[in-house]
């Protein structure tokens, strides 16, 4: 049977009315596209691999948006009261997906359930979304199918280019992942409930209008509620990831930084970069191990990739001989409380302040890039890459063979370069990145030796490189490397 749609009774003229659908349909492309982004940034913040995040967020939004479509037939005949039961399940499921999820990371240690949860319910309401949206645009004036097509996913390719840029560069760095997200529902749940109850009044009966009216109230008080109680919030959750003994945590657009301990009498001070612990107490056994083997030798010119803490500094201000010192990390944030925050500064031991250290912002790989040596004078005896890894976001890029290439070519005759490989453990995936690394290093044309060193939760490994043959000193262990092809841009290789 073939469903004709009912001519509705407006309140405007029929031009008016397709328009403010379409405005419609702009506006929860906008927000659907927002609740998908912050599914995807928030699962690479907390879980890693933002390769592996966005491939499962969107494959299965998208399979989800078919099954809503085809669910979204059944309503037709009621298109007006499903579009607006549709919208508020969907506002309120999208406002609340991003604290849900961090919910799940911080009291029960695994968002994974959660995130493919939420893409399948958001996909599957947004998927119902189009339908409806057509039924209800036939009705207000009849054209042709391709015609009508056209304009809703005009409105929507549209909207979502919006939704898309508002993202990062609006929602993102001025209301954040949590309060973004409950602002994105509400601005959802007064579309979809203002189309209805205004422009379609006419195809409900009173007490469906109550209803809807109900349903809206609810679920922006929802979402104004949990907006309020946003900051205890996320206080609660991170007091139960790190403890009770909170005192900086700074989202800074790149990572999340966490400081806990270093009061009188307490815990000592210990750092967290996106829920990684770098370094706890004096000294850092990490960043002990990270420096020490690269600066037995020739070591007046120090080049720190990354390392925006100041602790890796520190280190090799430790040691005679550096004349100069150079740190090139691109999150400005974390070097500003590195310079000003006290516990911070008892971490680095006032690093910043010593007249040797200069600091560059800037992405590593495209500060390396445009240098060109400028003799032997220019070259750097020491390379120490103080980086989170391969796993997290643009990690890849930083563990390529291109960018050791471009590394190598900073490098002094007697030059050693030192790389952070990962945690060291029983899981097969992160045997294999070190190994890689490894291999990723020596396809420069570099000599290397990997090696690691104790500490919680099994340790840490390293590549120690050189153009000559490279030595593990005593006090660390030496690893198996190779066994591993390198990792490029093009081919990245991490956690295959």
């Amino acid at each position: 049977m073939i469903y004709r749609p009912v001519p509705a009774r407006l309140p405007v003229p029929a031009g008016i009315g397709r328009l403010l659908v379409l405005t419609t349909v702009f506006i929860c492309a906008a927000c659907g596209l927002v609740y998908e982004l912050e599914l995807v940034a928030l699962a690479s913040y907390l879980i890693g691999d933002s390769v592996t995040q966005a491939s499962v967020v969107l494959s299965v939004m998208v399979f989800a948006m078919g099954v809503g479509s085809l669910l979204a037939k059944r309503l037709r005949a009621r298109a007006a009261l499903g579009f607006a039961a549709v919208e508020a399940v969907l506002a309120l499921a999208g406002g609340l997906s991003a604290m849900a999820l961090y919910a799940c990371f911080a009291w029960y240690g695994r968002a994974w359930p959660a995130l493919v949860g939420f893409s399948l319910l958001i996909g599957v309401l947004t998927g119902a979304e189009v339908p409806l949206l057509m039924t209800l645009i036939q009705r207000i004036r009849r054209q042709d199918a391709g015609g009508a097509v056209a304009d809703l996913f005009a409105a929507d390719y549209v909207g979502a280019l919006v939704g898309g840029l508002a993202f990062p560069f609006l929602l993102l760095p001025v209301l954040g992942q949590l309060t973004g997200a409950l602002v994105t529902g509400a601005v959802n749940a007064v579309a979809g409930g203002a189309l209805v109850l205004w422009l379609f009044r006419g195809d409900l009966s009173a007490r469906a209008r109550w209803a809807v009216m109900a349903a809206n109230g609810l679920v922006l008080a929802l979402l104004a509620l949990c907006s309020a109680l946003s900051g205890p919030f996320e206080r609660a959750a991170r007091q139960a990831v790190y403890g009770a003994d909170v005192r900086v945590a700074v989202r800074t657009g790149m990572k999340e930084v966490v400081l806990t301990g270093g009061d009188a009498g307490g815990r000592p001070p210990a750092l967290f970069l996106d829920g990684r612990l770098r370094a706890a107490g004096e000294p850092s056994r990490y960043h002990e191990a990270l420096v020490r083997p690269a600066m037995a030798g020739p070591r007046r010119r120090v080049l720190v990739l990354g390392g925006g803490d100041g602790i890796a500094v520190h280190e090799v201000l430790r040691y005679g001989g550096v004349a100069a010192v150079t740190v090139v990390d691109p999150d400005a944030t974390v070097v500003r409380l590195a310079r000003t925050d006290a516990r911070f500064v008892r971490l680095n031991g006032r690093a910043y302040e010593d007249p040797r250290v200069a600091v560059v912002h800037a992405d590593p790989f495209e500060w390396l890039r445009a240098r060109i040596p400028e003799g032997p004078g220019r070259a750097y005896d020491v390379v120490v890459c103080d980086l989170p890894g391969p796993e997290g976001t643009g990690g890849a890029k930083l563990y390529s063979q291109e960018f050791y290439g471009l590394v190598a070519r900073q490098l002094g005759d007697e030059g050693r370069l030192v790389v952070h490989a990962g945690r060291v453990g029983e899981v097969p995936d992160v045997r294999h990145d070190i190994r890689t690394v490894d291999a990723t290093v020596r396809s420069v044309g570099l000599c290397t030796r990997p090696y690691r060193t104790a500490g919680t939760g099994g340790g840490w490994a390293f590549v120690l490189a050189g153009r000559s043959r490279a030595g593990v000193p005593d006090g660390v262990r030496a690893l198996e490397g190779g066994g591993a092809a390198p990792s490029t841009l093009m081919h990245p290789r991490y956690g295959e």
